[in-house]
């Protein structure tokens, strides 16, 4: 079983932590390759960034030239988890999703803990999308820049520990999901520390991507998510090597 793990931005080592932390939970047989856009913002917080992200994402899993059995969209709260299951026919699992559904099977409410503030606003959007808000307690921002999670790892555990510690007490939080893609490997800290459950999306989608692989089960195509009708696509021509449009239906 093959694998792709698609960071949102385009920065090499934050996808190479989020394919690590892949890795780490992924069955034996069951093989990960992390992708990075091949165009947008070296992280994602806020609106522009993230539509911008939902282009590249698409656009970098239609340029995979090998097989692959699922793709993971590693953004929490980001645009395009509808496009790509209308240009695939495999299973596509978002990590805010993932994390969320998880975390209802392990307490009676969640709370996320994420970085900006300005982010809330989209990952509070996509949980109500999803129809997964309805056992989220809170959404709580860390204050942390995505970029600042690499640069001083330290600090930033204590700002998320901080901030779940008070989800867990203030907003009544059962179990925390880590808001960001850039926060995989930090589940276990976080645990040691608040005594809760927390679920990393990242490890989250990579269970459920296996599961609906094994079990032979993909996006329906009778109607949301049915593929795009042919029509000629113009790509940017900026892109080297951009994808024939007849790669995904479209001609």
């Amino acid at each position: 079983m093959r694998i792709l793990v698609v960071n949102v931005n385009t920065t090499e080592s934050i996808t190479e932590a989020i394919a690590a932390q892949a890795r780490s939970v992924a069955s034996p047989g069951t093989e990960i390759v992390g992708l990075t856009p091949r165009f947008g913002a070296e992280s994602v917080e806020g609106n522009f960034e993230s539509y911008l992200a939902a282009i590249a994402v698409m656009d970098r899993v239609r340029s995979y030239p090998e097989p692959y059995d699922a793709v993971i969209q590693a953004g929490y709260g980001e645009h395009g988890r509808e496009g790509l299951q209308e240009l695939l026919e495999v299973p596509v699992v978002d990590i805010t999703e993932a994390a969320a559904s998880t975390a209802m099977f392990l307490g009676h409410t969640y709370s996320v803990v994420t970085t900006l503030d300005r982010t809330v606003p989209l990952i509070e959007d996509r949980l109500k999308l999803a129809g997964l808000s309805a056992r989220c307690a809170s959404v709580r921002a860390s204050g942390l820049a995505v970029l600042a999670l690499e640069e001083d790892p330290a600090a930033a555990v204590e700002s998320i520990v901080s901030e779940a510690e008070r989800a867990v007490r203030e907003d009544k939080a059962e179990v925390i999901c880590l808001g960001c893609g850039g926060m995989a490997g930090l589940d276990q800290q976080i645990r040691d520390r608040t005594g809760v459950p927390v679920v990393d999306g990242v490890s989250a989608a990579v269970t459920l991507a296996e599961s609906l692989v094994r079990l032979g089960l993909s996006t329906s195509k009778v109607r949301t998510y049915a593929s795009p009708r042919p029509k000629h696509i113009t790509w940017p021509a900026s892109l080297p090597g951009a994808p024939s449009p007849a790669g995904a239906g479209l001609g």
